[in-house]
């Protein structure tokens, strides 16, 4: 069994370096370009799908659009859930990582950026970035599941059983499937994919717009992990990521 994550292409905030989580930015014009060159590679290495996930966020959606004009697979089946949605950075939503890290300090930053419990602050209830009072979100039974923060432990408390409930019956019954969603959505499923410990997925940075693929055997252990693209250029936009929250 293949599986094959994406993360969306660079956003208009990843692009001014701010705290981004459920804020739904559109893609930066590189970020377009990303998600164009993430379908031409996926075509010429000659794969293909069956079904396709993705977050409520439209930087995630339209990085699965283009990938799949790419491919000219646009007819393919498209599931949206928030639950792929990126970790909810609460209050820090919409400040620059670089001038919080220069106030806060950089030591801090990491913490609310990579450490695996702690929680940024949290939103009001009436401030108008609370999902629980937004048009996106207004088909959730539950207002109570919505987040008002997050860590990345109760953001995989969301994604992980969301992947067993739903992706991983689909392959194992044998559909090839492709998720575009993001860094810490992604995240989520890399820790559970390799067993990492809460000390190891601190120190993963996973790149915008290089498709990650894994192979999985029949007991849906990983058997391989790879990403498509020249090397160099993969391990530049891993560096890129880790460094975003350093003062500058």
């Amino acid at each position: 069994m293949k599986l094959v994550l994406i993360r969306h292409g660079e956003s208009e905030w990843n692009r001014l370096n701010l705290f981004t989580g459920w804020t739904d930015v559109d893609l930066s014009a590189t970020g377009r370009k990303e998600a164009t060159e993430a379908g031409s590679v996926l075509k010429k290495a000659g794969y293909d799908f069956d079904i396709c996930y993705t977050s409520y966020l439209k930087r995630a959606i339209h990085t699965l659009n283009l990938v799949l004009e790419s491919m000219d697979r646009e007819w393919l089946p498209v599931i949206k859930t928030w639950e792929l949605n990126e970790r909810h950075y609460g209050a820090l939503q919409g400040l620059n990582k670089a001038a919080t890290a220069g106030k806060y300090g950089e030591e801090q930053v990491k913490i609310w950026r990579r450490s695996f419990s702690v929680c940024p602050p949290i939103l009001s209830e009436d401030d108008k970035r609370n999902p629980r009072i937004q048009e996106m979100f207004r088909k959730v039974k539950d207002k109570s599941q919505l987040p008002l923060t997050e860590s990345l432990e109760s953001t995989i408390q969301r994604v992980v059983p969301y992947f067993e409930r739903e992706i991983k019956p689909r392959m194992s019954a044998g559909d090839r499937v492709l998720i575009a969603a993001h860094g810490n959505s992604l995240r989520a499923l890399v820790k559970f994919f390799e067993k990492l410990t809460k000390e190891q997925i601190l120190e993963v940075n996973i790149p915008t717009g290089i498709p990650l693929v894994y192979e999985f055997s029949d007991d849906f252990e990983v058997v391989s992990k790879k990403y498509l693209g020249d090397p160099a250029a993969v391990a530049a936009k891993i560096n890129k990521v880790a460094d975003q929250g350093k003062a500058k």
